[in-house]
């Protein structure tokens, strides 16, 4: 069961699944089961924060996904308490699965393998660039891409600047899907073109593999999710591009535009620091305000500030974004300690 107390108290924040194509709603659920350790439908419902739909929905997605056990897919009643998996075992599985369609007996080539219908091998990213250029050049309608990197190299980007005008130029529109870059002060708008178009960006601090998909006919991407050098598979098969769009688009509505994203953004003052470090070991409101020689109810105003600045609407999502942003880590050595305050609530 969930804790009662809303302490920020866990072990080690379970990393995200969202890269490895699980959704965000079934994401939070699974690092809340995973962080903070069995519970009932009911509980992470009101926990959350989230619509008992929402609950059901990401539960049924990790039941088919192996992430969690607990209750019949689409059969959640109150009272079963659902388990998640070990982190590095649902990895392990989502690697493989990503993976099945290319053999680790495939040889190196330099030209394109077929590995059956509507499915090849573009042995390196040139060969991929290459290819790449010639879906562009017979392009109609739409191209989607997801990006993994938060920064290009020179190579990428003097490719894709030609083929992103050629695509502008003929009206045909862009979505690019990005991950929020560790440093906002490099993201720059997409440069603009002579007629004024440019490119439709949006950004999410994880996304879920490299992908293009031009027309929605073909989809391109790495073989390897950690090493592009390793080339490219190559899928027309509709059902497969057709998984793939719809993958673009769930993770394309939940993402914002650049300028409205603020997760990242805050920097905790050493207050903030010292008190989320403090429930970070467990320590109690009142405990916590007796270390810092603060009210109780500062803590409170303390926290919802941030629950505030980060935009989350209660204490367990306060604590998983936290933990992503490394915010809640134990430190190394003792803590300072503020000085004392001029009176019972400080000023």
């Amino acid at each position: 069961m969930l804790r009662s107390h809303d302490s920020l108290a866990a072990s080690a924040p379970a990393p995200s699944l969202v890269p490895w194509g699980v959704s965000p709603d079934a994401d939070l659920v699974y690092r809340t089961l995973a962080t903070f350790g069995p519970a009932a439908a009911t509980d992470l419902e009101r926990s959350l924060g989230m619509s008992r739909r929402r609950v059901v929905c990401a539960l049924d997605e990790l039941a088919a996904t192996g992430a969690a056990r607990g209750g019949a897919v689409a059969t959640v009643r109150r009272g079963v308490v659902w388990a998640a998996r070990p982190p590095d075992e649902v990895i392990a599985d989502r690697r493989r699965a990503r993976l099945r369609l290319v053999r680790t007996g495939v040889q190196e080539t330099r030209e394109p393998l077929a590995l059956g219908d509507d499915l090849r091998h573009l042995p390196s990213r040139a060969a991929a660039r290459e290819r790449l250029a010639e879906l562009v050049s017979i392009a109609c309608h739409e191209h989607l891409a997801i990006n993994t990197e938060p920064r290009f190299d020179a190579e990428s980007s003097r490719s894709a600047a030609p083929m992103d005008r050629v695509l502008m130029s003929r009206g045909i529109r862009v979505r690019v899907l990005g991950v929020q870059p560790p440093d906002r002060r490099w993201l720059v708008p997409p440069t603009e073109k002579p007629d004024g178009r440019r490119p439709e960006y949006r950004e999410a601090p994880s996304v879920p593999m490299k992908l293009i998909v031009v027309d929605r006919k073909v989809a391109l991407f790495p073989v390897s999710p950690a090493d592009f050098g390793r080339g490219y598979l190559e899928v027309a098969q509709p059902p497969v591009v057709s998984a793939l769009v719809a993958l673009f688009e769930r993770h394309w509505e939940t993402a914002q535009p650049p300028q409205e994203h603020t997760l990242y953004d805050i920097a905790l003052d050493p207050r903030e620091r010292s008190l989320v470090e403090l429930l970070a070991r467990g320590h109690t409101d009142a405990s916590a305000a007796r270390e810092l020689r603060i009210s109780a109810r500062s803590v409170s105003y303390i926290l919802r500030g941030l629950m505030d600045r980060l935009g989350v609407d209660n204490r367990f999502q306060l604590g998983l974004a936290l933990g992503a942003m490394r915010a809640a880590q134990p430190p190394p050595s003792t803590m300072p300690q503020a000085p004392p305050p001029s009176g019972e609530d400080d000023r």
